[in-house]
């Protein structure tokens, strides 16, 4: 599956027939990358960072770190070069129509653009070297270098905590990284950091998030034994549970404000459930309801809900990990849910709430030590009967294939499953991508059954 994800970001390779083209939309998010918030040192561009001693050499074979990550940072074709194409994207076909019909003028000097598809640092913050058209730069991610960590990052007897002290974004730590990648894969209140809905309706790919998956498809370092004496050893399972965390805070507190939550008279249409509303419509006298009660959305018949594809997983997650905080979270996401009939106000407020359950569980998943049975438990809940009945819309159901999916890859990679056996569960997997396959298609009830049957397999493997 990370091979498919790989060759939709790159939008090199023709897909094979039968792939899963209905996650491209995600996928395509990768093309329109995440810059981190602007901070009080300058941005000294790329190119600083380039030397043959730094990170600029043809080969990874660096002492320390591999010293090559210039060169996968461009890499023309992979989805590790995403974020270096990213200014390039606005000056295509595609950047070009979606600003013109916004009135937007060029894309490539728009701000409601630039904040996402490069370093788009205040005038008075850039250095000598820095340049727009490098894109989503090293300091989108690790933060402005110049009078801050640049000089010392490198320098003995300089160590992790001494560079993340003197103002290198911490990345290994999962809340720190969500932040990041958040900002432009959902959306921020900083300027140019908020996809709406006339976007998508111009053509731009919808929003969605998977912190542990877009991590992997953007590694460009070793976990090896020095990698870990530094920053400690990576864990997939918190990543993916801190990022489902973060995903329904980030989206719960931009709800709250009215700035983003309404167009004019009308909610902001970003944040709802797109294929509630664009589904086939049909005006004859025998109707055909596309719509299945959801026991998670207490709202009324014919209301468009909320996307809440990241809160149905970390209910699972709670449920699984944290379980003296579930109960509290799934009443706040359920009153969230409820609010949405009721009024703007109810609904601001309900938000506001969720977003705090949100964070205390965030901060419970990124404080916990995780174990083997970790990832099993989390698959268990996601096809169990209680979350189940949930996955009535397909962009939750993608969300929780994608969870299935990641979650075996970590097994197999902590040698809890093995290759053969974990190719076997892969044909439930696949069956579960196929009944996501086409949005107007989505078909929830084979789809549960191939996340029921996936997920009995994995059980068994314990």
């Amino acid at each position: 599956m990370r091979r498919f994800w790989a060759e939709v970001i790159t939008g090199a390779q023709a897909l094979p027939r039968g792939a899963l083209r209905t996650i491209a939309v995600l996928a395509l998010a990768a093309l329109y990358p995440a810059s981190s918030a602007i901070g009080n040192g300058t941005f000294e561009g790329v190119a600083s960072c380039a030397g043959s001693t730094c990170h600029g050499r043809a080969e990874g074979n660096g002492a320390v770190v591999r010293q090559d990550e210039i060169a996968t940072w461009q890499e023309p074709s992979s989805p590790a070069g995403a974020h270096s194409r990213a200014y390039a994207v606005l000056g295509g076909r595609r950047g070009q129509q979606i600003a013109a019909s916004l009135g937007l003028g060029n894309a490539q000097s728009a701000p409601a653009c630039l904040g996402c598809h490069a370093t788009n640092a205040p005038a008075g913050q850039r250095g000598a070297k820095f340049t727009l058209t490098d894109g989503v730069g090293c300091e989108s991610c690790h933060g402005p270098s110049g009078g801050t960590w640049l000089a010392e990052h490198y320098a003995l007897p300089a160590t992790h905590d001494s560079n993340i002290a003197a103002g290198l974004t911490p990345l290994d730590n999962p809340k720190a990284r969500a932040g990041v990648c958040l900002d432009c894969h959902y959306g921020s209140s900083k300027p140019g950091q908020f996809v709406t809905h006339a976007m998508m309706a111009a053509g731009h790919p919808r929003i969605s998030f998977e912190l542990d998956l877009f991590s992997a498809l953007q590694q460009h370092h070793n976990i090896d034994a020095d990698y870990v004496a530094r920053k400690g050893a990576p864990d997939s399972v918190r990543f993916w549970a801190v990022g489902q965390a973060e995903a329904v805070r980030r989206a719960t507190s931009l709800f709250a404000q009215p700035k983003f939550a309404y167009e004019g008279a009308f909610p902001q249409f970003t944040f709802l459930d797109c294929h509630s509303c664009h589904r086939t419509i049909t005006d004859g006298p025998s109707r055909k309801l596309t719509f299945e009660t959801n026991p998670g959305r207490p709202i009324p018949f014919g209301n468009p809900p909320f996307n809440d594809e990241n809160m149905i997983m970390l209910s699972a997650v709670a449920g699984a990990l944290v379980p003296g905080e579930a109960g509290a979270y799934q009443t706040a996401a359920r009153d969230f849910h409820k609010a949405m009939g009721q009024g703007p106000a109810e609904t601001r407020a309900a938000a506001q709430a969720l977003a705090a359950r949100a964070g205390a569980l965030s901060d419970a998943l990124s404080g916990r030590a995780y174990g083997n049975a970790d990832a099993f438990r989390i698959i268990a809940i996601i096809a169990g009967e209680a979350t189940a009945p949930r996955f009535t819309d397909y962009a939750g159901s993608v969300q929780a294939v994608m969870a299935v999916d990641t979650l075996l890859n970590v097994l197999v990679r902590e040698g809890r499953v093995t290759q053969g056996a974990a190719a076997g569960i892969r044909g439930d997997i696949a069956r579960a991508y196929k009944a996501v396959e086409e949005p107007n298609a989505y078909r929830p009830a084979d789809f549960r059954s191939a996340l029921k049957s996936a997920s009995g397999a994995i059980g068994r493997l314990q």
